[in-house]
């Protein structure tokens, strides 16, 4: 499926809800290249001279919406994207950031992925890192994320996925939010 030129498909959720691996399957069907939002916050804190722990990151992204707003990574994002060219957006934190690229010109097509915190701790248990405590760090996670403005665009997205099934079920949701997002929002 070929998508329409100037699309932007964001994926927004929260930790462990299965954004990542819906924007891989939209981008699949949609023919596209992924671009993840927290790189572009990595790769300012290295070009800041700092080492690119989780801590160094968060404090980053804390530092770049203090100096350019709500919507800075999309700011920042932009300087990246070939104008006119489609794309999928793994990780939008906040409709500000859905209105900055759609005044930059693209459509922007926003597909929250929503799925309970009890079924995201589980998710992340099994990709858990050494010496992390989950709960704790699910929940700071989650503080910051819904800080950020990640409550809201999951509510004003235009195309929602309840993650609660099965790997196959997430894949088959996906795809149809590539085609409602390539058909301009109609199904």
């Amino acid at each position: 499926m070929a998508p329409p030129q100037g699309l932007i498909v964001a994926v927004t959720g929260l930790p462990g809800s299965g954004k990542s691996v819906a924007a891989r399957i939209i981008a699949e069907e949609l023919g596209v290249e992924v671009r993840v939002m927290g790189d572009v916050v990595r790769e300012e804190t290295v070009r800041r001279g700092l080492e690119p722990t989780p801590e160094n990151v968060e404090r980053v992204a804390r530092t770049l919406r203090e100096e350019l707003g709500r919507a800075a990574v999309a700011r920042l994002l932009i300087e990246r994207l070939e104008p006119g060219r489609s794309y999928v957006l793994d990780g939008l934190r906040s409709v500000e950031e859905a209105e900055v690229l759609a005044s930059a010109g693209w459509r922007v097509f926003v597909v929250g992925v929503y799925a309970p915190r009890k079924r995201r701790l589980e998710r992340l248990m099994r990709r858990r890192r050494a010496g992390e405590t989950l709960e704790e760090v699910l929940a700071l996670r989650d503080a910051s994320n819904l800080k950020l403005g990640v409550g809201e665009a999951l509510a004003l997205s235009d195309y929602l996925i309840v993650n609660t099934g099965s790997l196959e079920d997430l894949e088959l949701e996906a795809r149809r939010a590539a085609r409602v997002a390539a058909c301009g929002g109609d199904p």
